[in-house]
C-alpha cells in the first residue's frame, strides 16, 4: 500500500467521482492489465488494485492506493480523473516491485537478517580464484543508485513481457538473464574472453554494477566489456533493485559440458601440455551465476526457494542465451528434468573429468585415456554470508557429499533424463586397483607466485615397493585463463628414471620469469600456471597423471580515511600502493567507487617502478547516511587487478 495526496480546486463532496488511473506502455488498455483504474469510492478489495479516500482537510484529500500481492511489476504513470477532467501530473510515476516481505508474494523471504543480505545490501563480495587460492573480490552492486531502478525498468519494457506474466519472478528473471548479456537482444554487457579490450573496459577493471546499468540506460546500447563475475554483480543488482532476493554464486572447478554426457575431456600432447583444439568441453578454474529466490507453482511441491540463474552466455536455452531459474534442490536430487536448464547446471556441478594421452604412433593420432577424475568438478560452491563479510559454503545446497549413496542416486537419477548415448559416468565404476610399481606423483612448490620471480619447482618420484623401475615422464607449464583457455607453453620437461635403489626421485621444473612475462603484459586478462604432469611406467604399461595450479601474488594496495564522517562534509580517502614486486608496473590505473560518496572514478598512475609508493587522494562529500563502502583497484599491464576496500560510517 501507498499513499497519494490530492489537492482540489474546491472541497470534495460525497456525490463526486474521482477516478485515480495508472497506466503501462504507450497504448494502455484496461483488457490487458495495461490500465487500471480505481474509483474512489468502490471500497477495498485484496484481490485486485483499489483506492479509498483515508483522510479529507479542506481541498486536501488523502488516498490509500492498494496493490494485490501478485501485481505485475512495471513502471506506472499516475493521473487523476474528476467527470470529464483529466489530470496528468507529467512525470509522477509509481514503481511496482516484487515484495519479499509480503507472505503471499511469490518471492516472500521470511528470515529478517536474509532480506537484509539478499534484497537491502548493495555490496558484497564476488568470489573469484582457484580452489587452493579463493579470493573474495569487494563489489559495489549499487541497486539504490541514481537511474539503476530506470534501467531495470527498460530492460522489463525491452523484454517484450505482457503485463500478466510481468507478476511471475520466473518469468521475470529468466528474462532478465538474456537481457544482461548482449548477445540476442542489445542487452546490457558484450561478453569477451579474448584478452584484449580496446573499446571498452576491461571486465577485471569493473568495481560494481551501478555505472554499467547508469551507462547502458543513459546510451541504450550494450557496455563492453564483461566476463562471468561482472554478469553475476549486474544480474544480482537487476533482481534486488526489482524486489527478488538475490545472490552471486561462485563454482568453482565448473564444468561446461557442450555434449550432455556428464564428461568433460581433457587431451594432453605428448609433452604434457593441454590442446585447446580438441574439445568444445572445459573446466573454469570458477565460474560466477546467480540464486534467486521465489516459489515455483509451475513446478511439483518441493522446489520452492533458491533457483540458479546465469547471464553469462555459454548455450543457447529455447533459441536466445538465457539460463534458469533451475531449482538448486533439483540439482542437489538430480531432477534435471525440471525447468530451466537444469541439465546444464547439473553438469557444472556434477561432470566427471577424462584425461586423454595424445600420441602420434606411424603418423597416426592414438588416444590413451590417462584418468577420470569423479570428485573434481563442483568445489567450494561460495557466496557472502548472511550479514558477515566472509564466504559461505553452499555446496552442500548443490550437491550430496562426493561418493555418498544420495550423490550415487542423485547422478543415477540425472543420467536417466539425459539424451546422450555416451554416459558412462553413470555406470557404476569400480575403484582402480593400486598400482603394481607402487609410485606417487607429487609436485613441491610454492602455491602463490610473487609476480616477476621465476617458477621453481620440484616434481617427486616416490618408489614405495621393492621393484625396480624405468619411468617415462614428461612434465609441462603452460598459462591459462580461468577459462581454462591456454595462452602460452612455457617450458617441458621429458626424461625416463630409473627407480632401482631410489625411494625418492627430484626432478627440477625451472622456468625463467621471462617465460611468462611477456604473455601475462600482452593479455588483459588475469592469468595462473597449470603444471601436469605424466608418467608412464614401462615394465607395466600402467600410468600416474598430477597436476598443480599457481596463481600470482601481488603487493596490497591500501585505503585510508576516518571511520565516521558527517553527511555533506568533506572528508579526504587516500589510496596508499608500493610495489614491492622485482618489476616495473606500467600504465597503471586506480578505479575508484563509493556508494552514496562518489562515482566510479579512474585515475592515471603512470608507470610504477619497483619501490616506489603512490599515493592518491580523494576528497569526498557524502550525500547519503548509513554504512558505506568504498571499493578501489588498481591495475596495469602486468597487474590486472589489486583490490581493496573500507567501510565508514555516515551520520547526519
Amino acid at each position: 500500500m501507498f499513499q497519494l495526496k490530492l489537492t482540489f480546486d474546491r472541497e470534495l463532496k460525497d456525490n463526486d467521482e474521482v477516478v485515480v488511473q495508472l497506466s503501462v506502455g504507450e497504448k494502455p488498455l484496461e483488457s490487458n492489465e495495461t490500465l487500471l483504474s480505481m474509483n474512489l469510492r468502490s471500497g477495498q478489495d485484496a484481490r485486485c488494485w483499489c483506492a479509498n479516500i483515508s483522510n479529507t482537510s479542506g481541498k486536501e484529500c488523502l488516498v490509500a492506493v492498494t496493490s494485490p500481492a501478485d501485481a505485475a511489476v512495471g513502471k506506472y504513470f499516475l493521473s487523476v480523473t474528476t467527470g470529464p477532467h483529466i489530470y496528468n501530473p507529467g512525470n509522477k510515476v509509481v514503481y511496482v516491485l516484487f515484495n519479499p516481505w509480503c507472505e503471499a508474494d511469490t518471492v516472500f523471504m521470511p528470515n529478517d537478517t536474509e532480506r537484509l543480505e539478499y534484497v537491502l545490501s548493495d555490496t558484497g563480495y564476488i568470489y573469484v580464484g582457484s580452489i587452493q587460492n579463493i579470493v573474495g573480490r569487494p563489489w559495489n552492486f549499487g541497486q539504490f543508485e541514481d537511474d539503476v531502478l530506470d534501467s531495470c525498468m527498460y530492460l522489463l519494457d525491452k523484454s517484450k513481457l505482457k503485463q500478466k506474466v510481468r507478476k511471475d519472478p520466473v518469468i521475470v528473471s529468466r528474462a532478465m538473464s538474456a537481457l544482461v548479456n548482449a548477445n540476442d537482444d542489445s542487452g546490457v554487457l558484450f561478453g569477451n574472453w579474448s584478452g584484449t579490450y580496446s573499446g571498452g573496459t576491461s571486465p577485471v577493471a569493473w568495481t560494481g554494477s551501478a555505472p554499467i546499468l547508469q551507462k547502458y540506460y543513459k546510451t541504450k546500447k550494450p557496455i563492453c566489456f564483461g566476463q562471468c563475475w561482472v554478469f553475476s554483480g549486474v544480474l544480482t543488482a537487476v533482481m534486488r533493485c526489482l524486489g527478488i532476493p538475490a545472490r552471486s554464486v561462485t563454482n568453482f572447478a565448473s564444468a561446461h559440458d557442450t555434449q550432455e554426457n556428464l564428461k568433460v575431456d581433457i587431451y594432453l600432447n605428448e609433452r604434457g601440455e593441454k590442446l585447446n583444439d580438441m574439445t568444445s568441453d572445459s573446466v573454469w578454474n570458477f565460474h560466477v551465476w546467480n540464486d534467486v529466490w521465489m516459489k515455483r507453482p509451475d513446478l511439483p511441491q518441493g522446489f520452492d526457494g533458491w533457483q540458479a540463474v546465469d547471464a553469462t552466455p555459454q548455450e543457447i536455452s529455447q533459441g536466445i542465451y538465457q539460463c534458469g531459474p533451475c531449482p538448486v534442490k533439483a540439482i542437489r536430487s538430480g531432477e534435471v528434468y525440471l525447468l530451466y536448464d537444469s541439465k546444464f547446471v547439473f553438469a557444472e556441478v556434477n561432470a566427471d573429468r577424462v584425461f586423454w594421452h595424445v600420441k602420434n604412433e606411424n603418423g597416426k593420432q592414438k588416444l590413451v585415456k590417462l584418468r577420470e577424475e569423479t570428485k573434481a568438478i563442483g568445489k567450494s560452491i561460495s557466496t557472502k554470508a548472511v550479514g558477515k563479510n566472509t564466504r559461505e559454503d553452499i555446496t552442500a545446497q548443490y550437491k550430496f557429499p562426493e561418493g555418498s549413496p544420495e550423490e550415487r542416486k542423485a547422478v543415477e537419477k540425472a543420467c536417466s533424463y539425459l539424451n546422450s548415448s555416451n554416459l558412462a559416468v553413470c555406470e557404476s565404476t569400480t575403484p582402480l586397483p593400486p598400482l603394481q610399481a607402487g609410485i606417487q606423483l607429487e609436485v613441491e612448490g610454492e602455491k602463490a607466485l610473487w609476480l616477476g620471480n621465476p617458477i621453481n619447482l620440484n616434481i617427486i618420484v616416490q618408489n614405495s615397493s621393492a621393484g625396480a623401475w624405468t619411468i617415462n615422464l614428461v612434465a609441462s607449464c603452460q598459462l591459462q585463463s580461468y577459462t581454462g583457455k591456454i595462452e602460452a607453453n612455457l617450458g617441458s620437461i621429458k626424461q625416463t628414471v630409473q627407480t632401482e635403489g631410489k625411494p625418492v626421485i627430484q626432478l627440477p621444473l625451472n622456468i625463467a620469469a621471462d617465460a611468462y612475462m611477456k604473455t601475462v603484459t600482452s593479455v588483459e586478462d588475469e592469468l595462473l600456471i597449470k603444471v601436469n604432469i605424466i608418467a608412464e611406467i614401462q615394465e607395466t604399461n600402467e600410468k600416474l597423471t598430477d597436476e598443480l595450479t599457481l596463481t600470482f601474488q601481488y603487493p596490497p594496495l591500501k585505503v585510508e580515511m576516518p571511520e565516521t564522517a558527517k553527511i555533506n562534509e568533506d572528508f579526504t580517502c587516500s589510496f596508499i600502493f608500493k610495489n614491492t614486486l622485482s618489476i616495473p608496473l606500467e600504465k597503471c590505473k586506480l578505479h575508484v567507487e563509493g556508494l552514496g560518496i562518489f562515482k566510479m572514478e579512474t585515475i592515471g598512475q603512470g608507470d610504477i617502478m619497483p619501490g616506489r609508493i603512490i599515493k592518491s587522494q580523494i576528497i569526498c562529500a557524502p550525500n547519503k547516511t548509513g554504512e558505506k563502502k568504498i571499493v578501489a583497484k588498481l591495475t596495469s599491464n602486468q597487474v590486472k587487478g589489486i583490490s581493496a576496500e573500507k567501510t565508514i560510517t555516515i551520520t547526519a
